[in-house]
């Protein structure tokens, strides 16, 4: 079932996104189960107790229990399956710390009508602070305070990148209203909610342009990874879209290289 839903799922190109298809394929087989279940006492009961074989209706109704039994079968069933399979699977994709030692990411992504907003800490690693009187929607939409940490900080609007085979672990916030950050080639989907910084994690496994050659010939040819809002934000919400470029370690690395040149360029031109 799991090798059947995959064809009609978006590429997998995440190191743990199985573990949600193998959930889903779960998922798919247990309603299976409960329709043909279900199902199958519907037809019973429109049989068994039909008016040719029921011609007085009995006042008295059913007396025994087992009704009762099985609704606390059901109840203790999906118990199970929560404890059993939920929280599991929340833990075995669940870190509090990454290890940027190893090079593993730490993003801020900032939802805002209409846009996603990037932020990576410079090469110091650490990011510099926010701050709302800063904030100018054209020069700096997060309200990056370039003195301290954030002088080396890069910032990119509706532009993600990451290093292939590397954990990275981003921070999802909200200016406005509620979004919602969709990766559907990573199985992540996590709301950004005003107020709160949510982290997410997962490790990219396959580079856009391994990405761009597995969908030649297909509806989505030509199309790489796109950052999708999947919660109804405002008039403007369908054109809350990103790109999120997955490269090798080497071009990563130059792809910062380059936007810190471009940062030092720019500073050196704000100074003259």
């Amino acid at each position: 079932m799991t090798e059947f839903l995959q064809g009609y799922m978006p590429v997998l190109a995440s190191e743990m996104g199985h573990l949600g298809d193998n959930l889903n394929g779960l998922l798919h087989w247990l309603m299976l189960v409960l329709f043909v279940g279900w199902g199958s006492f519907f037809i019973y009961t429109l049989i068994r107790f039909n008016s040719s074989n029921n011609p007085k209706a009995s006042y008295y109704g059913i007396t025994n229990h087992y009704s009762t039994y099985t609704e606390i079968g059901v109840v203790a069933f999906e118990a199970l399956l929560l404890i059993g399979f939920a929280i599991p699977g929340y833990y075995a994709v669940k870190y509090d710390k990454v290890d940027t030692i190893s090079n593993e990411i730490e993003v801020r992504v900032v939802a805002q009508q209409f846009a996603w907003n990037i932020h990576y800490p410079g090469a110091d690693g650490k990011f510099g602070t926010t701050r709302v009187n800063l904030v100018d929607e054209e020069s700096n939409p997060i309200g990056l305070d370039r003195n301290g940490y954030g002088a080396d900080d890069i910032t990119t609007i509706n532009q993600l990148h990451l290093p292939v085979n590397k954990m990275a672990k981003l921070y999802i916030s909200s200016k406005d209203v509620i979004h919602s950050f969709s990766l559907p080639e990573m199985r992540v989907k996590q709301d950004a909610v005003p107020g709160m910084q949510i982290p997410i994690y997962f490790t990219p496994t396959m580079t856009s342009d391994q990405l761009l050659s597995k969908l030649e010939g297909s509806a989505r040819e030509g199309r790489g990874y796109e950052i999708a809002c999947a919660q109804l934000c405002g008039n403007s919400h369908y054109r809350m879209k990103g790109n999120m470029t997955i490269h090798n370690e080497e071009e990563y690395f130059s792809w910062l290289n380059n936007q810190a040149e471009i940062l030092l360029e720019d500073d050196e031109e704000e100074d003259w």
